[in-house]
């Protein structure tokens, strides 16, 4: 098990050199450093804390700023523990990077989704809307509480509340490309959060061990080259076809000159 923490910065897409295009959700990464690691002697279990993006200290308190003195860095803003990690592995103010990930295999991601205040059960729970009709007097209604027995509202029957705002985890999602000279992750398909909020990226516990072969991605500039050389072989044909057609032409000629005569 292994695991960095990354702001999400929004979607793109990418394609193959076979012309297959693959959506991807970037994921920015800023050093993550651990600032506590934790046994199972000391504390009764396995994990190791990771901390990212810096703050001032006017801004941190001086808990804080003690805790992240012992790892020998400055205060953070996000922290998060990892567990089911070889501590051993670890060192206590180690900076870990996007290296620490290859591409091709198979991740979950965590995050907090949108918040989308208070909603009713078509929009929060895709129950099924009235008749539309002015007569049926039901359109988006919750429908029937309860039953004759034990005549009260079950528990948890699905009503109008507080929708999204909550923790969510995206499973056996698979990293396409590492960028470690930008510090960029691209996974495929989407995860949960806004724009510029902080995903966790962690081995997937149903698949940690498979990894699918790397996606052979082709960049800009390269898709410009290759279009540059289908252009040019394609306009040799027509070079060639012209110089036959005057040859032809030239020695067509002659001949027709000399019957006149």
């Amino acid at each position: 098990m292994k695991g960095i923490l990354g702001k999400k910065v929004g979607m793109t897409q990418v394609f193959t050199k076979d012309g297959k295009l693959i959506p991807v959700t970037v994921v920015e990464v800023e050093p993550n450093v651990v600032t506590q690691i934790k046994t199972v002697e000391k504390d009764g279990y396995d994990a190791i804390q990771l901390a990212t993006e810096s703050i001032r200290e006017k801004s941190s308190n001086k808990a804080e700023m003690g805790h992240t003195k012992k790892a020998n860095t400055t205060p953070k803003r996000f922290l998060r523990e990892i567990r089911g990690v070889n501590v051993n592995d670890y060192t206590l103010g180690q900076t870990i990077g996007v290296d620490i990930f290859e591409a091709g295999e198979i991740v979950d991601v965590t995050g907090t989704s949108k918040g989308k205040g208070f909603q009713g059960v078509i929009k929060r729970h895709n129950q099924k809307i009235g008749p539309k009709g002015h007569g049926s007097q039901y359109h988006r209604g919750v429908g029937s509480l309860g039953t004759l027995l034990p005549m009260h509202v079950l528990k948890g029957k699905k009503m109008p509340g507080q929708m999204g705002n909550v923790q969510r985890t995206v499973q056996n999602l698979e990293i396409v490309s590492i960028d470690t000279e930008n510090s960029v992750i691209l996974v495929k398909g989407n995860v949960p959060g806004a724009k510029k909020s902080l995903v966790m990226i962690r081995t997937a516990v149903k698949k940690p061990n498979e990894k699918n072969n790397a996606a052979d991605l082709i960049t800009y500039d390269q898709a410009a080259e290759a279009v540059a050389e289908v252009e040019a072989s394609a306009d040799a044909p027509e070079e060639v076809e012209e110089v036959v057609v005057e040859e032809a032409v030239a020695e067509e000629t002659p001949a027709e000159e000399t019957t006149e005569e």
